[in-house]
């Protein structure tokens, strides 16, 4: 066999382009796999979160092309192709028709946030030029001070109109009522209501964390709970506060706790309790009609976390918990919510004290 034979700088010139052969090639399959790798590296609460804003994207983009097919949110969320056309101008719309359609500012930010991120993965793929995506990352949401004035650009007739699940400010809980919200009736749905509300005014958990709390995660006689927490991908174990523990041994003591898989059971209207776990709607609503019941209007479970980590952020202010300490304890993944518990807590120096005192 004849050996190959090169002039002088043709050895050079033939690596070169099987090189560039060989990076083209691995841009491509990158930019095929970046919305899958990207979807497939989240937590399952914030792929549906993001699949929502998406959701809404969709919407808008239907709204300003009637009758032309457009990509639905699951297909702007896993395939790069359907983003050519995107420009800054058409996200920059997105945002003003968001406020028209009366979505919550805390919304429009989210799913601004989010159209940006999966602008940037379709550049990746390809499908939305360089120059494009720089223009659309500059497109901005609203901060504190421009939300509370667009916001009162919104209102009619003394009411500010908006949709979405942010709220533009928290239900304000006192000492006195989330003791309250904690002593509920020794019956079957007032048991288990007690041990919800203790989890949420005690611990600051999200709801999506208390309804994966699993009766194999009680230590009653350790007294603590080990938890899921989505949002940060992590197991977590706390100590139950007084409250909690009272109401989570007469849980199990009335024999109203479910033999194994998540510790609470949902209910029907008349108050008895059935197998099937409780859901995150359910949550949503029982805390809606406790707080209702003691004139807390459209209580949350957001407002009881919110309620927990402005005690906490007091007890940072005053020296009394380490801010680290207090991340760990509301699962969070960097400082900043907690940061910002303790520089509201800088307005007041009311002393700290949990709802049993």
């Amino acid at each position: 066999m004849n050996a190959i034979t090169t002039v002088p700088g043709q050895e050079l010139a033939i690596t070169a382009a099987v090189m560039r052969a060989m990076g083209e090639a691995a841009n491509e399959a990158a930019a095929a796999n970046a919305f899958a790798d990207y979807v497939r590296r989240k937590a399952k609460n914030t792929r549906i979160a993001q699949l929502g804003d998406l959701v809404i994207f969709s919407t808008y983009l239907q709204s300003i092309a009637p009758g032309a097919p457009m990509p639905s949110g699951e297909a702007l969320q896993s395939t790069g192709e359907v983003w050519h056309g995107v420009t800054w101008g058409m996200v920059a719309g997105f945002v003003e028709w968001m406020i028209g359609e009366g979505y919550a500012l805390g919304t429009v930010n989210r799913a601004l946030s989010t159209v940006k991120t999966y602008a940037k993965l379709a550049a990746k793929a390809g499908a939305v030029t360089p120059h494009e995506l720089a223009l659309i990352r500059v497109v901005t949401g609203y901060g504190g001070t421009e939300g509370k004035r667009r916001d009162e650009e919104r209102t009619e007739n003394g009411t500010v109109t908006r949709r979405g699940a942010k709220k533009a400010a928290h239900v304000h809980i006192t000492t006195a009522q989330a003791k309250t919200l904690k002593t509920q009736p020794d019956t079957q749905q007032g048991r288990r209501d007690a041990l919800l509300m203790a989890l949420l005014l005690d611990h600051g958990l999200r709801e999506s964390e208390v309804a994966l709390i699993e009766v194999s995660g009680v230590d009653l006689a350790a007294g603590t709970f080990t938890f899921y927490r989505p949002k940060v991908d992590r197991q977590d174990t706390q100590r139950m506060t007084p409250a909690t523990r009272r109401a989570m041994a007469a849980w199990f003591a009335s024999g109203d706790a479910p033999a194994m898989g998540p510790i609470l059971r949902g209910s029907r209207k008349g108050g008895a309790l059935t197998d099937v776990p409780m859901s995150l709607s359910a949550i949503r609503q029982r805390v809606c009609d406790l707080g209702k019941a003691i004139d807390l209007l459209g209580l949350s479970p957001h407002d009881c976390r919110h309620f927990w980590a402005t005690a906490m952020g007091r007890m940072v202010k005053a020296g009394k918990l380490d801010l680290f300490t207090f991340q760990e304890m509301g699962g969070w993944a960097s400082l900043t919510m907690p940061r910002r518990y303790v520089e509201w807590a800088s307005v007041s120096n009311e002393g700290v004290e949990y709802a049993d005192d």
